[in-house]
C-alpha cells in the first residue's frame, strides 16, 4: 500500500485541529484500520478522541445505540446503519466529527443484492449533520478494506471543506 493513506490522515488532523475538533470513527469491516491509520500520525492525540470496533450486531446496538428494528430491518450494510452508527459514535457532541464503516470485505458474506465490495460509510459534522454514501469496491478482502479507509479519510475532508465554504 502507498503512502496516500498516511497522507490522507495527517491532511485531516491539521483541519481539525485548525478548526479545534476532534475525530471519533465507528468501524465494522475495517476492523479498526481507519484507527491506527490515524494514530500511527504523530500528534494525533490532539485531534483523534475514539475509535470503536463494532463487528457484531448486538455490539452495533450496545456501543452505539444501532436500534435492533434498524438492523432487522435494513441490515448491518445499510445506509441506516451506518448513519446510526456515526450518530452513536458522536453521541451530540459538538467539539467532534466523525465516520463510520460498514460493509462486505470478503470473501464470503455478499449476495445478490449486497455482493463483497458492499460498503456504507456515515458522516458526521460538528453542527449535528449526517450523510452517508454506498461505494463498491473489487478486490480481495484486504484491499477492499484499504480503499475502504481511503474513501472513509477523503469523505469526510470533502464534507469538511464543503463545510467550510456554506
Amino acid at each position: 500500500m502507498d503512502d496516500e493513506i498516511y497522507h490522507l490522515a495527517e491532511q485531516l488532523g491539521k483541519v481539525l485541529l485548525s478548526r479545534q475538533l476532534h475525530l471519533v470513527t465507528a468501524e465494522s469491516c475495517t476492523g479498526g484500520w481507519l484507527a491506527k491509520v490515524i494514530t500511527d500520525v504523530s500528534g494525533s492525540s490532539g485531534w483523534f478522541e475514539q475509535g470503536v470496533v463494532v463487528y457484531s450486531n448486538a455490539s452495533k446496538q450496545r456501543l452505539l445505540n444501532v436500534p435492533a428494528a434498524t438492523l432487522d430491518t435494513f441490515g448491518a450494510v445499510s445506509r441506516e446503519t451506518a448513519e446510526a452508527m456515526v450518530s452513536g459514535a458522536l453521541s451530540g457532541r459538538q467539539d467532534c466529527v466523525g465516520v463510520s464503516v460498514t460493509g462486505i470485505a470478503g470473501p464470503d458474506g455478499g449476495t445478490t443484492g449486497k455482493p463483497v465490495g458492499t460498503v456504507w460509510f456515515g458522516w458526521g459534522l460538528a453542527d449535528g449533520s449526517v450523510s452517508s454514501q454506498l461505494y463498491r469496491f473489487s478486490g480481495d478482502r484486504r484491499r477492499v478494506r484499504y480503499l475502504a479507509v481511503v474513501t472513509a479519510l477523503k469523505g469526510l475532508m470533502e464534507r469538511l471543506e464543503k463545510h467550510e465554504q456554506v
